[in-house]
């Protein structure tokens, strides 16, 4: 997945990843792709629920997307389907967002 993003976007310099990807893929990121991959961790001081860095972007997103109700089951069998069903979720949603922002007088 990483290297079909440099394929795609050659200008990406920068990519969270969770605590799990750890190790020689930072590494491997830096040689190979030419961008940096930075971990972000949950420290072990941590107690109870605490907003981690950059990590809220994506639980946001997925919870955008779980409005979609053929994406809160595994409906699809093909990988391909699931990324049409994800793209199309999301120009739905932004295309709404712009629309309400046009309807208040916001541009």
């Amino acid at each position: 997945m990483l290297q079909r993003l440099r394929n795609l976007h050659r200008d990406i310099c920068l990519v969270w990843a969770d605590g799990g990807y750890t190790g020689q893929l930072v590494d491997w990121c830096r040689q190979k792709l030419t961008f940096a991959l930075e971990v972000v961790k949950r420290t072990d001081d941590m107690e109870g629920f605490v907003v981690l860095p950059r990590r809220w972007v994506v639980e946001r997103t997925l919870s955008w997307l779980m409005h979609s109700r053929r994406l809160c089951r595994d409906y699809e069998t093909l990988t391909a389907t699931s990324e049409a069903m994800i793209k199309f979720s999301m120009i739905t949603r932004m295309s709404r967002r712009l629309a309400r922002s046009r309807a208040d007088g916001r541009r």
